[in-house]
């Protein structure tokens, strides 16, 4: 059954869905994490990598491995690892896209498992901020106290019901497929955005093929433009 696009709630990644972040946050990230782990645990260079890649692959984010087995205090990890000095002069993001996201009808948010000023510092310098209605973080993606960021279905759930709206009209666009999973597993529609895939995929998707559309995924874009065209 079709819906009425001016009344879906569109719910965008961040990083390698609105901005090429292979070219900015992706080279910072794994390097601040990692000397994070370092400092806050005591341990050498190539457990903390072991650490940052293991708890990504088991939880989908390495902060939730981080705060469940040693106590990490999810605002302090987000201060010492988002700082960036200088971002903005490296963000790459698609004019036409942005432009298309602009006149996108519809409720837009961005959900990232990013920091929140982090997001805002980068949707700012896009000078697309003022797009969205609520720009969520992972600080925020908690369910009854518990730290539950993307690709956790109940944190999905309770997303839509926090806004008001049945998960049927909400449409995740993310660039990474657990996260899309997820979204189909909760009655959400997933589209991938594979704009900067090839190059910077970050997950299982890198090195995934990009023209097979898994049957979780409700379309494959190449831009923000195509979305107009979803029903």
């Amino acid at each position: 059954m079709r819906c009425d696009p001016g009344r879906r709630v569109w719910l965008f990644d961040l990083d390698n869905t609105l901005h090429n972040a292979g070219a900015s946050a992706f080279r910072h990230f794994d390097v601040a994490m990692n000397r994070y782990i370092e400092d806050t645990l005591g341990v050498p260079a190539q457990e903390a990598d072991r650490l940052r890649a293991h708890y990504w692959a088991h939880y989908g984010n390495t902060l939730v491995g981080l705060v469940r087995h040693h106590g990490v205090q999810v605002e302090h990890f987000v201060r010492l690892t988002h700082a960036f000095p200088g971002l903005e002069g490296e963000l790459a993001a698609h004019v036409h896209d942005l432009a298309a996201l602009k006149r996108l009808p519809g409720r837009k948010i961005v959900l990232t498992n990013a920091g929140r000023g982090y997001a805002v510092r980068v949707l700012r310098a896009l000078g697309v901020l003022g797009c969205f209605e609520a720009v969520i973080g992972v600080e925020q993606m908690r369910c009854f106290g518990d730290l539950r960021p993307k690709p956790d279905a109940r944190m999905l759930r309770l997303l839509a019901a926090r806004l008001k709206v049945p998960v049927q009209r909400c449409v995740l666009v993310e660039d990474s497929l657990m996260n899309q999973k997820a979204a189909h597993r909760v009655g959400m529609r997933a589209v991938w955005m594979q704009r900067w895939a090839r190059g910077h995929g970050h997950g299982p998707e890198r090195g995934a093929r990009l023209r097979r559309r898994p049957a979780y995924v409700y379309a494959r874009i190449g831009s923000l433009q195509q979305l107009h065209r979803l029903s």
